[in-house]
């Protein structure tokens, strides 16, 4: 087993715990360049809806980075805590931002959509955002309990799912949002997102170091922001200046969430909560992969602790008017590889959280080109992705790679999916249910239900692989009626727009909670195919041959 105990043995001290060293500094560019990274994508998302950016820096982001100041602060203590209890002067600190799944899933299907659902309302502008401002607090202070309620089982969790599950969807995560993504704004700006992609790859995973050692992630900025604003100098190339910056220095908008005004809009935002929940449970199975990530780098953090953090942080950011949850970031691995301590997310949180309190995100907004930051977030995906089949059983390789086939379902449903919420062609009437070519109507609607909830359904698939490679065929069957009944309430394979929940059954008095006609069939034989292959299991494990279950001692060769 290729297990970091087998690569490096942990180094332990008398001494006081080295929480600053000088692979803090390129760590605290990783991290802090990776939240800030997601607060550019918030709102640059938020702008393509028509959404005021003003309105958004001055009353979303600051309770969103003040969610990161209190967890960062909070990893912080408990890094300090890990390294008294274990004698060691090499912990890491676990990492926590913005989540990014849920900035891509509550932008486009909550906030986006409620902003113009408000001005189809006959709102203006600011009384649109305004509304939709209060169902985004409404979701990610619920999202908060229910990570709350759920963090005490958490540890038991983490010790019943093997790592393939566990880290197998954490790297279809990694290769899928935080890597192949980003990699689309990078790629729009060729010139500098190039420099940037590869100053960051070679200087943090061929461990080439710039001049001076320069951190990379600041040499990335440097060099590749140069190339950009050098661009825009040239007439003709399609890079422009950025606008005159109208953010105002401690905003203050934001501290109106504290007067519970949006305690009304919990009717407007009751649609949206089936959409937003299952991204909390997400960042829950996200928090123990984490915390999975993390042991098997030689940091073995609590995992009701890790889950209690991003849930105390996500409560906090949603009451000061965020609406993006935070979450325990899978970077770890990464940032421990660069020599990370704990000082990284100390500085992290001090600027993210000031960034959006004392009101600079608004210049950091626009004079930070995106291509040149984001490939911080591919270099944390790339990284993710090796440590996850590190950290797992060689027999279990297939399992990992089995775990990423739905999220590349998700990558495949992203630009369909953008393409048909155009509002182009929404105002014609087009959607994939109209489109002409029959087949293409099925594909697009497997892969759309293959995709829905796919942090879960990559986590069951990988289990019950593994499961099964271990000779433990029963399990694998418990694993697949679990698989049945989520796809039975939407957790997973939901057909439904936003991946929403439902009930497959109930009186039509209880309106949309009760899944349609159509889409039950498509629901019910999804269930009945896991439903009869854990049957077919079960009878398959009483039968004689399949020989003595496996464990790392038996690695097969």
């Amino acid at each position: 087993m290729n297990s970091t105990s087998d690569r490096v043995p942990p180094t332990t001290s008398s001494g006081p715990y080295r929480w600053a060293r000088p692979g803090d500094v390129n760590a605290f560019f990783g991290l802090m360049l990776d939240n800030i990274a997601g607060l550019l994508l918030m709102v640059g998302l938020l702008a393509g809806f028509g959404f005021p950016v003003e309105f958004a820096v001055s009353a979303m982001v600051p309770g969103t980075a003040l969610g990161v100041l209190i967890g960062d602060l909070a990893f912080f203590y408990v890094a300090f805590r890990l390294a008294h209890k274990t004698g060691r002067d090499d912990v890491t600190a676990m990492p926590l931002g913005l989540d990014t799944p849920s900035t891509f899933g509550v932008v486009l299907f909550v906030l986006g959509p409620s902003f113009l659902q408000g001005q189809a309302m006959g709102l203006d502008s600011t009384a649109a955002a305004y509304r939709t401002w209060h169902i985004g607090i409404w979701c990610i202070v619920l999202s908060g309990l229910l990570k709350f309620a759920l963090a005490p089982a958490t540890e038991w969790v983490r010790r019943l799912i093997p790592r393939a599950g566990l880290l197998g969807s954490l790297a279809a995560i990694a290769l899928v949002l935080i890597s192949f993504l980003p990699l689309m704004e990078i790629l729009g700006r060729p010139l500098p997102g190039m420099l940037a992609l590869v100053i960051v790859l070679t200087t943090l995973v061929a461990r080439i170091p710039l001049p001076g050692r320069t951190p990379g992630t600041l040499g990335a900025l440097v060099v590749a922001g140069a190339m950009y604003y050098f661009m825009c100098a040239i007439p003709g190339t399609g890079y422009e200046f950025p606008q005159a910056v109208t953010a105002a220095w401690f905003p203050t908008q934001w501290m109106e969430s504290w007067k519970f005004e949006w305690l009304a809009n919990f009717g407007d935002a009751l649609p949206y909560l089936p959409i937003v929940m299952p991204f909390a449970i997400g960042t829950v199975v996200g928090g123990i992969d984490c915390t999975e990530s993390a042991k098997a780098a030689g940091d073995d953090y609590d995992t009701r602790t890790v889950i209690a953090v991003e849930a105390f942080a996500t409560v906090i950011a949603g009451l000061s008017g965020g609406v993006i949850q935070t979450t325990p970031y899978i970077g770890h691995p990464a940032y421990k590889a660069m020599g990370g301590r704990a000082a990284y997310v100390l500085g992290t949180a001090l600027l993210v959280g000031s960034a959006g309190l004392v009101g600079y995100f608004g210049w950091l907004n626009a004079w930070i080109p995106a291509p040149v930051v984001y490939p911080i977030l591919v270099f944390v995906g790339l990284e993710i992705t090796a440590q996850s089949f590190l950290a797992t059983p060689r027999r279990h390789y297939a399992a990992v790679a089995l775990a990423c086939l739905p999220a590349l379902a998700f990558l495949a449903m992203n630009l369909p999916g953008r393409i048909f919420g155009d509002e182009a062609l929404r105002k014609l009437g087009i959607d994939a249910t109209t489109l002409g070519d029959p087949m293409l109507r099925a594909n697009l609607k497997t892969i759309g239900m293959l995709s829905s909830g796919f942090i879960l359904t990559s986590l069951l698939w990988a289990w019950a692989l593994a499961a099964a490679i271990d000779r433990r065929l029963l399990l694998a069957a418990k694993v697949l009626l679990l698989a049945c009944v989520l796809t039975l309430f939407g957790v997973m394979h939901s057909p439904l727009a936003g991946n929403r929940l439902f009930l497959p059954f109930g009186p039509d008095t209880w309106g949309d909670i009760v899944l349609d006609a159509a889409n039950r069939k498509f629901v019910l034989e999804f269930a009945a195919g896991y439903l009869a292959s854990a049957a077919m299991l079960m009878a398959w494990s009483w039968m004689p041959g399949i020989g003595k279950p496996l464990t790392d001692d038996d690695e097969l060769h």
